[in-house]
């Protein structure tokens, strides 16, 4: 188990170019068990749940070449249903998406339960719907069990909840089921956006990409193809945070700024903002910092939802920087009961952070931050304890940074190239 070491009070300055969209890469991965051609996918990031995933793909026996570490050509000439490593699907929450995929590829699948952030219940229940109505079997003893004999059929399917990697397992089912599917209720996050268009170079026929409903008619092969896997905006989001709580300026390469309407509108609301410049991300070091209170000067509420809502995993990143902003602000994520259970790490650092309930706290800043020994619990709470540290006085530990190598790709590197002080130690 390593640890970071990081000496806090350092602005950051410089420019970085964020990593591939794990979440992403992880059902776009999933999605080459559709077809037995060749896939050539680019900027795939080299993060843990990713190296996962590649492990459990091959085990079904796909070939994957590595043209250059961040470059792999992907080809599922054959696959088998079974012999999936129980404690790799445990490890991470995306081995669910071979449920889709295969089912429809090769009529069955055995998948021991999956894993994953332990940020409280994450039903796979739309899942299984999803894929029942399409006409496959499901059995849940010790393992789950989808067999579609005769293959999957298109339907008229509404979710139950526009859950994301439901959505996606959806979407793979669809593109080899016979008939039409209109999926309604759909998940419309970058990721499942580059879900469609990938699929759509390999052949399928996805329309409405974007939007919460989603036509897709049925094909009976894909073939092969070639993508590049955007940027991943929570990382950009991460470095925004970094720059804003340690006083920095720095611009982020290819930032995906398409995506980023609704974040920058939550964010102004601590008093933060960036410079937009072509593809790039400019973010100052002069920064108003101070929450915009509600009508009649009532305290703000940031809450998560559903894209393009404020996404659920950069309620941490949210909630660091607004102990450097001055005001108090309410946050609210209904989505994960556990999601908040990092807060006491940063009020041992000095924060004042009132946890109302399971899914609320108040933050009130700003405050002078205070190196501490910490913990990472899961991976966007552990970036926001890195966070937390670099705007702190002092040297703060860090333990458990795998659980950030899960979705960042050599984070303590691109940090350092900015001017941090972070080291990376085993743990005796």
């Amino acid at each position: 188990m390593d640890k970071f070491i990081i000496e806090g009070g350092l602005p950051l300055s410089g420019e970085i170019t964020p990593s591939g969209n794990k979440n992403a890469a992880l059902p776009l991965l999933a999605a080459c068990l559709l077809t037995d051609q060749p896939v050539i996918l680019h900027n795939v990031p080299q993060i843990r749940d990713v190296l996962d995933m590649r492990k459990l793909i091959e085990s079904l026996g796909v070939s994957i070449e590595d043209n250059d570490p961040n470059t792999w050509k992907i080809t599922a000439r054959q696959v088998r249903p079974s012999d999936l490593d129980p404690d790799l699907c445990r490890r991470i929450r995306a081995s669910i998406l071979l449920a889709g995929p295969m089912t429809a590829r090769s009529g069955e699948l055995i998948l021991p339960p999956p894993g994953g952030d332990v940020i409280g219940r994450r039903r796979v229940d739309t899942h299984i719907l999803a894929l029942k109505r399409m006409g496959a079997e499901v059995e849940y003893g010790r393992k789950f069990e989808f067999r579609a004999a005769t293959g999957l059929t298109g339907a008229d399917i509404l979710l139950d909840e526009a859950s994301v990697t439901g959505t996606e397992n959806a979407i793979m089912a669809a593109c080899r089921a016979r008939g039409t599917t209109l999926l309604r209720n759909a998940a419309s996050e970058p990721h499942v956006q580059e879900l469609c268009h990938l699929l759509n170079v390999l052949g399928a026929k996805i329309s409405g990409i974007g939007s919460n409903t989603l036509r897709i008619e049925g094909v009976e092969q894909l073939h092969g193809g070639e993508f590049t896997i955007g940027p991943d905006y929570l990382e950009v989001i991460s470095f925004v945070g970094a720059a804003v709580v340690t006083r920095g300026s720095i611009r982020i390469r290819n930032a995906g700024l398409e995506y980023l309407g609704m974040i920058r509108m939550v964010l102004n609301r601590l008093g933060v903002d960036w410079v937009e410049d072509g593809r790039d991300m400019v973010i100052p070091a002069e920064q108003r910092l101070v929450v915009e209170p509600d009508l009649g000067n009532a305290i703000p509420e940031i809450k998560t939802n559903i894209w393009p809502a404020f996404p659920t995993d950069l309620m941490s990143i949210a909630i660091a920087i607004a102990t450097q902003a001055k005001g108090s602000v309410l946050f609210h994520d209904w989505m994960y009961p556990s999601r908040m259970f990092f807060v006491d790490k940063l009020v041992s650092m000095g924060a004042q952070i009132v946890l109302c309930d399971p899914h609320r706290c108040i933050v009130t800043g700003p405050t002078q931050l205070a190196g501490e020994k910490v913990e990472s619990p899961d991976i966007r709470a552990g970036m926001t304890l890195v966070l937390a540290a670099l705007a702190a006085k002092g040297k703060s530990t860090i333990r458990n940074v795998g659980q950030i190598d899960r979705g960042y790709a050599r984070v303590e590197e691109k940090l350092c190239s900015l001017g941090a002080r972070i080291e990376r130690q085993k743990e005796q």
